[in-house]
Parts: structure tokens; sequence; C-alpha cells
């Protein structure tokens, strides 16, 4: 059996299953504490100061909570798609999904996912963006009803998914496709060493 511990504590301060499953695939098991940030309320900025800026308000909004690990780093996370220079983000309703998959029909955006890294313990705090260009299939109308009306794209950045449903509609993309789906680990394993710590020490115990 095992016998390793997790030496660094971690937390995710995302309602995001895509964030969680990305991270747990990639051997860290945070704890899930929402932020609950109004993603509305920053409406001035460009899409990718935009992404950075909303990470940066659920990492600050989860840092001081009760439930946050002793010696814990807590992470902040935001994806904006920037499409002809616009800034989109959830659609919220099938209407706006079924309206931005025909103008990104056939196009391609960029996803950028702000990612903002505190350390509870030293309180020194990284904030870093990520950018991955995705290209779109060029769906037909019947493909873009059918996609909405399965309720995926309505409540993600972007209004798509790359480990869904989502997927056959995207031909390719050009970065890290972790990225894409919420997360980047090459990034967020930089800030973690950037802080003083060893990502394999976020690493949770697997079974022989």
């Amino acid at each position: 059996m095992n016998e390793r511990t997790v030496s660094t504590p971690f937390v995710l301060a995302s309602a995001s299953e895509a964030r969680l499953r990305t991270l747990r695939t990639a051997g860290v098991e945070p704890v899930v504490i929402v932020s609950g940030v109004d993603e509305d309320q920053l409406t001035d900025l460009a899409p990718a100061p935009l992404a950075g800026a909303l990470a940066d308000l659920k990492c600050r909004a989860v840092l001081d909570h009760p439930e946050v690990p002793e010696g814990a780093l807590v992470l902040g996370c935001d994806s904006v798609l920037e499409l002809a220079g616009e800034a989109l983000g959830k659609p919220g309703t099938p209407e706006v999904a079924r309206e931005r998959w025909r103008a990104m029909r056939g196009r391609s955006g960029v996803l950028h996912t702000g990612h903002a890294l505190a350390d509870s313990v030293s309180g020194r705090a990284l904030s870093r963006t990520a950018s991955t260009t995705v290209h779109f299939a060029d769906v037909d109308d019947a493909e873009i009803d059918a996609y909405v009306a399965t309720g995926e794209p309505i409540w993600v950045a972007g209004a798509f998914t790359l480990e869904g449903y989502g997927a056959a509609f995207v031909r390719g993309v050009e970065g890290d496709p972790h990225n894409v789906v919420g997360v980047s680990v090459p990034v967020l394993r930089e800030m973690v060493a950037d802080l003083g710590h060893r990502w394999t020490d976020l690493w949770s115990p697997r079974p022989d």
C-alpha cells in the first residue's frame, strides 16, 4: 500500500467540474471551495485582462475561508473566449448559446484562462493568463440546435467544451489544450514552483 501523503494541501476556488477533473487526472485532489464571485461585475476590460481579474477575485474570495486547510495553496481560475476582440463568457440561455455558435462556426477564437495562485501561509500571490487558439468547425444550424439542446454549452465559457459533446465541433487548437478545459497544468506547475513549492508535493497517493 502507498504510504505517501500530500505535503502541500491544494484548494480549487471554482465550481467547474472540468477543472476538477483536469487536476485529478494530473494527480492533484483539491479541496473545492466555490468563491461565489459575480462574474458579471467586471465589464470594461479586454478579454485577457478580464480572465485574469476574475481569477484574482475568486482566489481572494476564498483565501480566508475557514475551510481552507492549513498551509494550502489556493487557486482561482476564470476563462473567457475572445472572438473578433469581444469577450464571451457563459451564454446563460439557449438563445444566446445558439447565437454565439452561429457567430463562431468556421472561425477561430482565443480562449484565455486566468490563473491566480496564493500561498495561505506567506500571503504571496501570483497571477498569470494563458491563451490558446481554438479553430471551430463550420457546423450547420441543425447541429447547433442539437448541441444547444444537450444543455452543455449554456453554462461554459465560450459556449463549448473540448471534452464533451462539443469536441466534434472543434477542428483543432494551438497551445495547451488543458487551458481550454479551464486550467493550464504546465502554467500552474510553474506558478507552484515560483511560490517555493514542488508540484510533486501536491500529488495525492495512488493505490499500488
